[in-house]
């Protein structure tokens, strides 16, 4: 197996941070996505590139075994429990003898150990009989808002492997699922790993989203206000009519029960929507407008 360097991949320095790795990945991954890239090949390999690049560096852990050993970072966790169980069985037949670490190898002696391991020869100390579970892959997946309004099925690509995938109502931004069995190949017969996908989610709607609940601000005129009236709201399901109580003040909110966003994977039971009003004061009043008003408001402290 080559080296890969995903730094090199993402355009990043060895020494970059989270946010800057993460930045890239989206930059990157926007610019060869096989649905702005119809038939391209090439972006399509560069997509897979990108993925794979930020599955490794965007886990803290993952990052930190690749920087120490390269291209077999996966097998790194198998690499130090057969040291711990080469140790173990030192001090149980009371032998010493001198311990090593990854640091102890050259690259090409630490490349021979792993094919010892993991590859077609068999070891004379038994390593190549141990089953280890396959690293997990990290992915991150971005949605709009009204993606995540009703439970919908969506195809993955991930490391080159199509995935069905069931995205469940009313998934936050942020959010962490796994799918089980979707990570790594397991060695000498050990289990796969899993898939850990996180939810991005951009708000492409005019509504705030707090958990279920949605918030929105209405506009109403002064004299809707003051006098009362009827106006249609949009919420997520299509507009519903309100009726305007007389002498309604800036800042009153009203509740619509139901009309929020789903609950996780209970697409039925949904939250509320709430409406605050704010009252737009009329500007440019003409003389005679002018005049009105100051005549009410002389009745009004008569």
């Amino acid at each position: 197996m080559a080296y890969i360097d995903y730094y090199k991949i993402l355009g990043v320095s060895k020494t970059a941070t989270e946010q800057e790795i993460k930045k890239a990945y989206r930059k990157l991954a926007r610019k060869f996505h096989p649905d702005l890239n119809p038939n391209d090949k090439e972006a399509e390999k560069k997509f897979k590139a990108v993925n794979e690049a930020n599955e490794v560096l965007s886990n803290p852990e993952n990052r930190k075994k690749y920087d120490q050993y390269g291209k077999d970072w996966e097998h790194a966790e198998a690499f130090e429990q057969a040291r711990r169980e080469q140790g173990q069985r030192r001090a149980n037949r009371q032998r010493s003898g001198p311990t090593f670490s990854g640091e102890d190898f050259s690259e090409h002696e630490f490349s021979d150990f792993f094919e010892s391991m993991f590859g077609g020869r068999s070891s004379s100390r038994g390593y190549g009989q141990v089953r280890y579970r396959g690293q997990d892959y990290q992915a991150e997946l971005h949605l709009n808002l009204m993606d995540v309004y009703r439970t919908h099925k969506r195809t993955l690509n991930v490391g080159g492997k199509n995935i069905r995938l069931t995205i469940p109502a009313g998934v936050r931004d942020g959010q962490e699922i796994r799918i089980k069995g979707h990570g790594g190949a397991g060695v000498n017969g050990g289990p796969p790993g899993d898939l850990m996908i996180t939810f991005s989610i951009d708000n492409n709607t005019s509504f705030r989203r707090e958990k279920a609940n949605l918030f929105k601000t209405q506009h109403i005129d002064l004299f809707t206000a003051l006098l009362g009236g009827e106006l249609y709201v949009d919420t997520l399901d299509g507009r519903v009519k309100l009726t305007v109580p007389p002498g309604t003040q800036n800042g009153t909110k009203v509740k619509l029960k139901g009309k929020g966003f789903p609950k996780y994977k209970r697409d039925d039971d949904r939250g509320d929507l709430i409406i605050t009003y704010h009252v737009d004061i009329p500007t440019h009043l003409s003389p005679k407008q002018q005049s009105l008003l100051i005549e009410l408001r002389n009745m009004q402290t008569s």
